[in-house]
Protein backbone atom coordinates (compact mmCIF):
# COMPACT_ATOMS: atom_id res chain seq x y z
CA UNK A 1 0.00 0.00 0.00
CA UNK A 2 1.31 3.49 -0.58
CA UNK A 3 1.65 5.68 2.46
CA UNK A 4 2.32 9.05 2.73
CA UNK A 5 3.98 10.49 5.99
CA UNK A 6 3.71 14.16 7.11
CA UNK A 7 5.46 16.32 9.82
CA UNK A 8 3.76 18.75 10.71
CA UNK A 9 4.78 22.01 11.29
CA UNK A 10 3.46 25.65 12.24
CA UNK A 11 5.13 27.23 9.16
CA UNK A 12 6.42 24.18 6.85
CA UNK A 13 4.62 20.98 6.55
CA UNK A 14 7.38 17.57 5.78
CA UNK A 15 5.80 14.96 3.07
CA UNK A 16 7.36 11.65 2.07
CA UNK A 17 5.82 8.87 0.36
CA UNK A 18 6.47 5.14 -0.35
CA UNK A 19 6.05 3.03 -3.33
CA UNK A 20 3.24 0.69 -3.31
CA UNK A 21 5.38 -2.39 -2.25
CA UNK A 22 6.29 -0.14 0.95
CA UNK A 23 10.68 -0.74 -0.06
CA UNK A 24 11.48 3.05 -1.45
CA UNK A 25 10.49 6.04 0.92
CA UNK A 26 11.31 9.40 -1.04
CA UNK A 27 10.71 12.75 0.58
CA UNK A 28 8.42 15.21 -1.56
CA UNK A 29 9.54 18.21 -2.36
CA UNK A 30 8.40 21.46 -1.94
CA UNK A 31 7.28 21.08 1.56
CA UNK A 32 3.87 23.01 2.47
CA UNK A 33 4.45 26.30 3.20
CA UNK A 34 1.58 27.03 4.70
CA UNK A 35 0.79 28.47 9.04
CA UNK A 36 -2.83 27.82 8.65
CA UNK A 37 -3.58 24.27 10.42
CA UNK A 38 -6.18 23.89 7.87
CA UNK A 39 -4.93 25.07 5.04
CA UNK A 40 -1.71 22.69 5.33
CA UNK A 41 -4.51 19.53 6.18
CA UNK A 42 -6.10 20.62 2.91
CA UNK A 43 -2.64 20.95 1.21
CA UNK A 44 -1.59 16.84 2.53
CA UNK A 45 -4.88 15.60 1.63
CA UNK A 46 -4.99 16.84 -1.82
CA UNK A 47 -1.17 15.65 -2.05
CA UNK A 48 -2.26 12.43 -0.78
CA UNK A 49 -5.29 12.07 -2.97
CA UNK A 50 -3.37 13.30 -6.17
CA UNK A 51 -0.87 10.26 -5.36
CA UNK A 52 -2.98 7.82 -4.60
CA UNK A 53 -2.34 7.51 -1.02
CA UNK A 54 -4.02 4.16 0.80
CA UNK A 55 -2.92 5.63 4.31
CA UNK A 56 -1.80 8.50 6.01
CA UNK A 57 0.84 8.96 8.73
CA UNK A 58 1.64 11.98 10.72
CA UNK A 59 4.50 12.41 13.14
CA UNK A 60 3.43 12.89 17.10
CA UNK A 61 6.05 14.49 18.69
CA UNK A 62 6.70 13.09 22.36
CA UNK A 63 8.82 14.22 25.67
CA UNK A 64 11.77 12.16 25.82
CA UNK A 65 9.73 10.35 28.78
CA UNK A 66 7.15 9.38 26.07
CA UNK A 67 4.49 11.87 27.46
CA UNK A 68 2.78 14.01 25.09
CA UNK A 69 2.85 18.13 25.28
CA UNK A 70 1.11 20.84 23.77
CA UNK A 71 3.01 20.85 20.21
CA UNK A 72 1.65 16.83 20.47
CA UNK A 73 -1.75 18.36 20.99
CA UNK A 74 -1.33 19.86 18.06
CA UNK A 75 -0.54 17.12 15.90
CA UNK A 76 -3.33 15.00 16.97
CA UNK A 77 -6.10 18.25 16.35
CA UNK A 78 -4.01 18.33 12.63
CA UNK A 79 -4.34 14.79 12.09
CA UNK A 80 -8.19 14.54 13.16
CA UNK A 81 -8.41 17.73 10.03
CA UNK A 82 -6.28 15.79 7.83
CA UNK A 83 -8.47 12.42 8.26
CA UNK A 84 -11.67 14.13 7.69
CA UNK A 85 -10.21 15.89 4.45
CA UNK A 86 -8.41 12.94 3.22
CA UNK A 87 -11.41 10.54 3.30
CA UNK A 88 -8.95 7.86 5.07
CA UNK A 89 -7.16 7.33 8.44
CA UNK A 90 -4.54 8.59 9.98
CA UNK A 91 -1.73 7.06 11.81
CA UNK A 92 -0.06 8.83 14.50
CA UNK A 93 3.74 7.72 15.13
CA UNK A 94 6.05 8.53 17.42
CA UNK A 95 8.49 11.43 16.23
CA UNK A 96 11.36 11.17 18.40
CA UNK A 97 14.12 12.22 17.45
CA UNK A 98 13.52 12.43 13.58
CA UNK A 99 14.79 15.83 12.75
CA UNK A 100 18.21 15.06 14.47
CA UNK A 101 18.19 12.19 12.23
CA UNK A 102 17.34 14.12 9.31
CA UNK A 103 19.79 16.68 10.21
CA UNK A 104 22.41 13.93 10.17
CA UNK A 105 21.62 12.68 6.98
CA UNK A 106 21.38 16.41 5.47
CA UNK A 107 24.70 16.70 6.72
CA UNK A 108 25.99 13.86 5.90
CA UNK A 109 25.08 14.48 2.32
CA UNK A 110 26.69 18.28 2.29
CA UNK A 111 23.14 20.16 2.79
CA UNK A 112 23.50 23.50 4.20
CA UNK A 113 21.70 26.88 4.41
CA UNK A 114 18.81 27.45 2.39
CA UNK A 115 18.47 23.98 0.95
CA UNK A 116 18.44 22.27 4.13
CA UNK A 117 15.75 24.56 5.72
CA UNK A 118 14.10 24.04 2.24
CA UNK A 119 14.61 20.51 2.66
CA UNK A 120 14.70 19.39 6.40
CA UNK A 121 10.93 19.05 6.99
CA UNK A 122 10.77 16.37 3.95
CA UNK A 123 13.76 14.04 5.22
CA UNK A 124 12.14 14.58 8.48
CA UNK A 125 8.97 12.87 7.01
CA UNK A 126 10.47 9.96 5.27
CA UNK A 127 12.55 9.17 8.79
CA UNK A 128 8.79 8.83 10.31
CA UNK A 129 7.94 7.07 6.95
CA UNK A 130 10.29 4.52 6.87
CA UNK A 131 10.08 4.00 11.09
CA UNK A 132 6.26 3.17 10.60
CA UNK A 133 7.22 0.73 7.61
CA UNK A 134 10.05 -0.95 9.61
CA UNK A 135 7.39 -1.74 12.62
CA UNK A 136 5.00 -2.89 9.67
CA UNK A 137 7.46 -5.38 8.14
CA UNK A 138 8.17 -7.15 12.19
CA UNK A 139 3.73 -6.74 12.28
CA UNK A 140 2.50 -8.16 9.11
CA UNK A 141 -1.10 -7.33 8.30
CA UNK A 142 -1.32 -5.03 11.21
CA UNK A 143 -1.86 -1.29 11.40
CA UNK A 144 -0.44 1.24 13.75
CA UNK A 145 -2.72 1.41 17.12
CA UNK A 146 -3.24 4.96 17.27
CA UNK A 147 -5.34 5.99 14.54
CA UNK A 148 -7.72 8.99 13.89
CA UNK A 149 -10.62 8.26 11.66
CA UNK A 150 -12.23 11.31 9.66
CA UNK A 151 -15.12 12.81 10.73
CA UNK A 152 -18.39 12.48 8.54
CA UNK A 153 -19.32 16.16 6.98
CA UNK A 154 -22.02 18.19 9.07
Amino acid sequence: MKWIAVDYGEARTGLAECDPGEIIVTPITPQIEEKSMNKAAQAAADIARARGAGALVVGLPRNMDGTEGARAGKCRRFAARLATAAGIPVYLWDERRTTVSAAAILSGNDVFGQKRKARLDSVSAAVILESCLNWRRQHPGELPPDAVRPQPAE
